[in-house]
């Protein structure tokens, strides 16, 4: 019997490499993973809606264009993940990472919050709802791989 390819989606701040971490440490770990994410180009995740449909007619709409685009493929991808994690930078507030958060959380699909413990007070609801809370990429890559093994590595970290 094949092993279970796992689908993790990779959510929230994309100014620093985490998404990269955590891929190069699932894949260096040898884990049936495959990563999906939201349009991670800021530019293309704005501009998606006036590129493809044409001048709105403000800021606002321009906005209202984008963001239901990007929900297509958001809501698509967290729907048919097995588990995603939801990352918070201290630098910007990620409201669209407290969203994906509550839809995981209204969706069914389980996920790991990373950020570091400065905004564990803002992010208490996020967190309390959450089926773990990561400080760091590579608590994340060993949580993936306790879940998707079984196997818990001692020695690790």
């Amino acid at each position: 019997m094949a092993q279970k390819e796992w689908t993790v989606y990779l959510s929230g701040e994309i100014h620093t490499d985490w998404r990269e971490q955590i891929e190069d440490g699932s894949k260096a770990l040898g884990l049936p993973v495959r990563f999906v994410s939201p349009v991670t180009v800021h530019d293309d995740s704005d501009d998606c809606g006036v590129a493809i449909m044409g001048d709105a007619p403000n800021a606002f709409w321009k906005d209202q264009m984008g963001t239901r685009m990007n929900a297509i493929r958001t809501r698509t991808l967290i729907k048919q993940a097995d588990m995603a994690v939801v990352r918070f930078g201290d630098k910007y507030k990620q409201w669209n990472a407290a969203f994906d958060a509550g839809f995981c959380s209204a969706a069914g699909t389980p996920y790991i919050t990373l950020h570091d413990s400065a905004i564990d007070h803002a992010l208490k609801e996020v967190d309390g709802a959450a089926q773990a809370v990561a400080r760091d990429p590579e608590q994340v890559v060993r949580t993936l791989q306790y879940v998707i093994t079984g196997v818990l590595d001692r020695k690790a970290g």
